[in-house]
């Protein structure tokens, strides 16, 4: 096993150590209890006396306690796991005791066995290459990053998942990940491909009622179970996109995840299943109503060690979306929630959002007790600072925080990831002496030019949460505002294509299926008296609400609504008028951020400060792009005869 030190040995301010930047004092005195929190409290934890105890009286669950006094702390919790989290929130500056809201905290990783990931912006996969070497050091720091923040599952493969997932020579290299993570508390997950059993030629059908089937399937759990005896589970994408499921043989979902359910229910196991699907059966229907009309048939047959996974919105992750009905519809099978902190529809690793206000913004709406888990599609690779954009990683850091406390607010999360990540008390006492020293050269020479003064740390970290807290919002205005959705580019999802439209796709995949501009207005009728009838799929009050053009929020209005050009906004703007102002609005903020990120400079190390800056750059370009395509194309609308 590698040394922490070893794991820490890399150049500091690359963004390759996250939030991890402690210094290495190794001069606290543990007691107790030995593993990863003991380790981690030598190594950082100053003139501090810690004694760690196991209690088993304590909650089954990873959560800790924290007593004593400030130079004499006894940190307590039922499990290894919980004994580390309590370490790592030490390191944070915390004293109270806390436990975990979720049981299930798990990054989905989309990686594919050649070593790509499928919306993957931050280099290549950690996990897998050609020559299935396993970077041992690079999956330890992994883990430490994780446990740091209190994930406590990793689903390793993508949905789209190969059938050589389940062959002998990546299960091994599953064992050698899972033997890594394992000390940090985390479980390992695959995705599985439904149609392995036909795929491998072992079983001439994937019928999940063969019984030839079911007993592959259970063989094939013995062995994985085998080699790794704390195996999660499966996480499986079926029936959608082309991926073969229980659709293939006039079977239900319920059907097919119960045959997994039953192979893995002996040991342990779960099957996380997905209900992103759409194009199976339903073809036809409103593509946002589809998860609804699969599963809620279904609703009360799955067993008791299934879940299905859910994306936050109907659609698919986009900067904006009403939540997902089907956390109301399914009221006897559990539920976990998938958020996607890799930015696929929102600028990729280019673009600084962070995403801690939509998904503050999603528990508003869907009450965490409604949910088993949570899962979060992962923006790691290769790249030196993992995430490609040194503020995407405060997405990851938000996501482990949330699941852990689903309830935090998203200002308490940024003041968190900026204290750990970005500040240097060396680089602030610097540039405070210069102002000092600035002061009194004033002072002195009155009637001399001096430099202006850099502006004060305490300005510019004010300045940098609020714009943390804002970038959402301005991703929202500079691509798609008042709940216009899915106008990207179809073959990379990052720049604008409102005008999109190939005959050979399906009508759903293409940008004028969502935005319907004609000559009358815009947006997308999902009215029970006119449109869809997607409103029909939520309960009151938010049905009624939506279903009304007067009483729908605007940031929702064109996903539930074909709005006339000249209809009067509630700014008094027509809509147009609105939407002009909208870009305009978002162009402005990113401009803002910039000149946000030039006054940071000197309190930021000059690597970071100019990648960000050149990222912000980027961004600019992009939201100008996103304003003068929309508005010239939805303009020519209001122009025509």
């Amino acid at each position: 096993m590698m040394s922490l030190l070893s794991i820490l040995s890399v150049k500091a301010e690359d963004g390759s150590k996250l939030w991890l930047r402690h210094d290495v004092l190794r001069t606290a005195q543990v007691n107790g209890v030995e593993g990863k929190a003991s380790e981690i409290l030598k190594l950082y934890y100053p003139g501090k006396q810690v004694t760690l105890n196991i209690d088993a009286s304590m909650p089954a669950n990873d959560g800790y306690r924290i007593e004593g006094s400030e130079d004499n702390i006894t940190l307590s919790a039922h499990t290894q796991s919980g004994l580390l989290y309590g370490a790592f929130a030490l390191l944070r500056g915390e004293n109270e005791s806390s436990s975990p809201f979720f049981d299930l905290r798990i990054l989905n990783h989309w990686d594919n066995l050649d070593g790509s990931i499928e919306r993957g912006y931050a280099g290549e996969s950690i996990f897998w290459n050609d020559s299935l070497e396993i970077d041992h050091q690079k999956i330890e720091a992994y883990a430490m990053a994780n446990a740091s923040i209190g994930i406590n599952g990793t689903v390793l493969n993508n949905v789209n998942a190969s059938p050589k997932m389940l062959t002998e020579v990546y299960l091994n290299k599953v064992k050698e990940i899972a033997d890594i993570l394992r000390p940090w508390g985390i479980r390992v997950y695959i995705s599985v491909n439904f149609g392995s059993p036909k795929a491998l030629g072992e079983v001439e059908t994937a019928d999940p009622l063969n019984k030839k089937v079911r007993r592959w399937w259970k063989k094939k759990a013995d062995e994985i179970y085998s080699i790794i005896p704390d195996f999660g589970g499966f996480l499986v994408k079926a029936n959608s996109e082309g991926q073969p499921g229980p659709f293939d043989y006039d079977r239900t979902h319920a059907d097919g995840a119960n045959m997994l359910a039953d192979a893995l229910k002996p040991h342990g196991g779960i099957v996380m299943w997905r209900s992103f699907v759409y194009g199976a059966k339903h073809k036809g229907e409103d593509r946002v109503m589809q998860a609804v009309s699969e599963f809620k048939p279904h609703d009360g047959e799955f067993r008791d060690n299934v879940i299905l996974q859910s994306k936050n919105g109907p659609l698919d992750f986009q900067p904006r979306e009403p939540y997902a009905p089907i956390f109301d519809q399914m009221q006897k099978t559990s539920q976990m929630a998938e958020l996607q902190i890799t930015q696929e529809y929102l600028g990729h690793s280019h673009h600084l959002v962070f995403l801690a206000p939509m998904w503050e913004e999603f528990f508003s709406y869907v009450a965490p007790e409604k949910l088993k888990g949570i899962a979060g599609v992962a923006n790691i690779g290769l790249d030196t600072n993992w995430c490609g954009h040194h503020f995407a990683q405060s997405n990851w850091y938000a996501f482990g925080r949330l699941a852990w406390n689903p309830k935090m607010s998203s200002k308490q999360i940024a003041e968190e990831w900026l204290k750990l990540t970005l500040e240097d008390q060396d680089l602030i006492a610097k540039n405070e002496r210069e102002r000092g020293n600035r002061r009194a050269s004033r002072k002195e020479n009155s009637s001399q030019q001096i430099r202006k003064t850099h502006v004060p740390y305490s300005t510019v970290y004010n300045s940098l949460l609020d714009m943390m807290l804002r970038s959402r919002e301005a991703c929202v205005d500079y691509m798609m505002p008042n709940g216009l959705h899915h106008i990207f580019k179809f073959d990379h999802h990052y720049g604008p294509q409102p005008d999109g439209f190939i005959a050979s796709y399906p009508l759903e995949w293409c940008p004028v299926y969502y935005h319907k501009a004609d000559k009358d207005g815009l947006g997308f009728d999902r009215t029970s008296s006119t449109g869809s009838g997607a409103t029909l799929q939520y309960p009151e009050p938010y049905r009624s609400m939506y279903d009304s053009r007067e009483t729908c929020p605007e940031e929702f209005l064109l996903w539930f609504h074909h709005v006339p050009w000249d209809y009067k906004m509630k700014s008094g703007r027509t809509l147009m008028e609105e939407l002009e102002y909208r870009y305009q609005r978002g162009v402005n903020e990113v401009v803002d951020f910039i000149a946000t990120w030039q006054e940071a400079k000197p309190y930021i190390d000059a690597q970071r400060w100019q990648e960000v800056n050149d990222k912000l750059t980027l961004q600019l370009v992009s939201a100008r792009e996103w304003q003068r395509v929309c508005t010239e194309y939805f303009g020519s609308f209001t122009k025509a005869e």
